[in-house]
């Protein structure tokens, strides 16, 4: 890892240890986001050989730029990327409830959305494994200033890793732009925290990252449900699916 700066080729040697430490345990994937943290955690597991597969949760509300992103993956790295939709009778059934935008109008109401759309699935997704990646950080916001780089996911009964916690944005670009790794082109439009389209917008100069994340919220409630101890009755929508 030459190519890097020495403290950031110290980050990634210590993620790609990470990475081996989780794959150790037994079957093990990768969340991706398909945010900018997901691809330099996808570089890391390519280049390092670590048997750990990729998957993507795709909502049904995300930007096309971030869907596209997708193939991308497959294109740079030659790698399969599963994917998870949510269950359409579930989402069928919260529209014709609530209506298909009525996350607008309370937190618990999202959070519901937020069950179908994107709990479920994970639960799906995890299913099996000894150990799920996560592309979380500690700068991210309030809600993750304490977060660790291994925790036990009490709600699905196996190991979580957040290899990059201690990376910071800084960290993040430096990496993409040393190893020519493809990110979503909303980023350059503002977005350093991405999620469904309706839901995510640009933030200002200096607003914190996830300050564009349900930002008709409060910032202690910006979490979907899919970083939880225990899943709350509201994520249990649709988990059948």
């Amino acid at each position: 890892m030459t190519d890097l700066p020495e403290a950031l080729a110290a980050k990634a040697h210590a993620t790609a240890a990470l990475l081996r430490e989780a794959a150790a345990l037994g079957e093990t994937a990768l969340a991706s986001s398909l945010s900018a943290e997901d691809m330099v955690l996808t570089d890391l597991i390519v280049r390092e050989s670590v048997p750990i597969s990729v998957f993507t949760l795709e909502t049904g509300r995300l930007a096309p730029e971030t869907v596209g992103m997708i193939d991308k993956i497959t294109e740079h790295w030659g790698i399969p990327v599963d994917v998870y939709r949510p269950d359409p009778d579930a989402v069928a059934a919260y529209v014709a409830d609530h209506g298909r935008d009525a996350f607008y109008e309370s937190v618990d109401l999202r959070k519901a959305c937020c069950g179908i759309r994107k709990v479920a699935p994970l639960k799906r997704a995890l299913a099996g494994k000894a150990a799920w990646i996560t592309g979380q950080r500690r700068g991210q916001g309030v809600t993750r200033t304490e977060l660790a780089v291994r925790e036990h996911d009490a709600a699905h009964d196996l190991e979580k890793f957040n290899p990059l916690a201690d990376w910071t944005w800084e960290d993040v670009l430096a990496y993409v732009a040393a190893r020519a790794v493809p990110i979503n082109p909303l980023h350059a439009r503002g977005y350093p925290s991405i999620g469904c389209d309706p839901c995510t917008r640009a933030i200002r100069p200096g607003e914190d990252p996830r300050a564009g994340r349900w930002w008709w919220e409060q910032s202690d409630s910006k979490e979907c449900g899919l970083h939880v101890s225990e899943l709350p009755k509201t994520t249990l929508i649709g988990a059948a699916s």
